[in-house]
C-alpha cells in the first residue's frame, strides 16, 4: 500500500497552498463547464412515449409532476438476473432530493413495472420509478442499444468506435438524460450523459477522492 510522503507542517502548507491554486482553476472551469451546459440549444421529444408505474400509465410530460425540469436516470436492467444493475443502485441510493428547485427526478427501465415495482420498493427510494419497457425511449436515449430499434451510439460513439478501443458495449448501458417542459406540456431533449460522464452523480467518489487511497478498493 502506498502512502504519502511524511513532512512537517510548513512544508504541507506550502504544498496544500499550491494545490488550492489548482482546485480554484479547476472549480473556475467547472463553473465555466457548467454554464455551457445550460446554453446547450434544446430539441422537440416528438415522440409520445408511455410509461408505467405506481399510478398507471403516464405520458413524459406527466413524470415533471408540474414542474419546468425532469431529470431521468437510465437504470440498467440485468435481464439474465431479472433485477436492476447493483452499480446503478449504488448511485441511486445516494441520490439527494430537489426540493424548490422547479425539478423532478425519476428512474426509468427497461425492466418490467411488475418486477421494477418490488425493486423500486425493496431498495427504499422515494423517488418515482417508471417501466418504459414496450416503448423505445431507452433506445433513443442510447441507454438500451439494438441497432435494430434505434441507432447505437453510446456516449457519443459509435459501437464500431467502441469495439476499435477495446471496450465492446453490453445491450443495457447506465445514463442520465434531461428534459424541459413548456407551458404547453411540449416536452424538449437538452442534455445526456453517460459513462465517466455519471460520476457527478456519485457523491462516495467525491468523499474518497478527498482520502490518500482515493477510490481504491
Amino acid at each position: 500500500m502506498t502512502r504519502p510522503a511524511v513532512a512537517s507542517r510548513d512544508e504541507w502548507l506550502a504544498a496544500r497552498a499550491e494545490l488550492l491554486a489548482a482546485e480554484k482553476a479547476l472549480t473556475r472551469g467547472l463553473d465555466a463547464l457548467a454554464a455551457r451546459r445550460r446554453a446547450l440549444p434544446m430539441v422537440p421529444v416528438s415522440e409520445e412515449y408511455v410509461f408505467e408505474g405506481a399510478a398507471g400509465r403516464v405520458r413524459l410530460a406527466e413524470l415533471f409532476e408540474g414542474r419546468r425540469q425532469l431529470i431521468v436516470y437510465h437504470l440498467m436492467w440485468q435481464w439474465d438476473l431479472d433485477e436492476g444493475c447493483p452499480g446503478c443502485a449504488a448511485v441511486l441510493d445516494g441520490i439527494p432530493r430537489l426540493p424548490g428547485r422547479d425539478t423532478a427526478f425519476t428512474a426509468i427501465s427497461r425492466g418490467p413495472w411488475e418486477r421494477l415495482a418490488g425493486y423500486h420498493a425493496a431498495h427504499g427510494w422515494t423517488f418515482p420509478m417508471y417501466s418504459s419497457f414496450g416503448s423505445r425511449f431507452n433506445y433513443d436515449f442510447h441507454a438500451s442499444l439494438d441497432a435494430d430499434i434505434a441507432p447505437v451510439r453510446y456516449n457519443y460513439r459509435s459501437a464500431t468506435e467502441h469495439a476499435l478501443a477495446g471496450r465492446p458495449l453490453a445491450d443495457e448501458q447506465p445514463g442520465v438524460s434531461v428534459f424541459w417542459r413548456d407551458d404547453d406540456d411540449a416536452v424538449f431533449h437538452t442534455y445526456s450523459a453517460y459513462a465517466r460522464g455519471l460520476e457527478p452523480l456519485i457523491g462516495a467518489h467525491a468523499l474518497l477522492d478527498l482520502t490518500p487511497l482515493g477510490r481504491a478498493r
